[in-house]
């Protein structure tokens, strides 16, 4: 019979698979306006061991109210940097050492199972409406998409980065 784990066997198993999780992976948010989508991402971060996070453009900060109140305290698992222009916090990343991987939307945006997330990895995600803006759509290194096999055409911010954090992840686990 099977039971749900308790902390300390939770602390076993994940110390297990972040042994299991070699690179760096880092995000840079673009404008992701909304507060709560913002918190959600930073919980999700600190849940996949992100290095780094850019807060670019017109990103609601991880000191905001509402930011705080979904984010429950990760914020102090993760090191941000600021950038009033998207293009700065991509420069800086790249200097960083992070490819930068734009999820988005877009033409030449490759299937994110199919683009090569090992090593250092920055993924950038944009504004709830309006996506990456064109300075990270032109000076991304690589651009991906998730496919979505509804009828629903995109996905909320949070869970996209969700889903793409996972695959950056997954890429790097051995297949044993």
């Amino acid at each position: 019979m099977s039971r749900s784990l308790g902390s300390t066997d939770l602390k076993r198993l994940h110390r297990d698979w972040r042994r299991r999780a070699p690179g760096r992976v880092a995000l840079l948010l673009d404008s992701v306006a909304t507060p709560y989508n913002v918190g959600s991402i930073l919980r999700t971060a600190a849940a996949m061991r992100v290095d780094d996070v850019w807060i670019c453009g017109q990103t609601a900060h991880e000191t905001h109210a509402s930011t705080q109140k979904t984010a429950l305290g990760s914020q102090r698992f993760l090191v941000f940097h600021h950038a009033d222009e998207p293009s700065v916090g991509l420069a800086a990343a790249q200097a960083a050492g992070y490819r930068v991987v734009g999820i988005e939307l877009a033409e030449q945006a490759e299937p994110i199972h199919q683009v090569d997330l090992s090593g250092s990895v920055c993924l950038a995600v944009g504004h709830e409406d309006r996506g990456l803006s064109s300075a990270l759509l032109q000076d991304a290194d690589a651009l991906a998409f998730i496919p979505q096999l509804g009828r629903i055409a995109s996905l909320n911010v949070a869970t996209a980065t969700s889903i793409a954090l996972y695959e950056v992840r997954r890429q790097g686990w051995p297949s044993d």
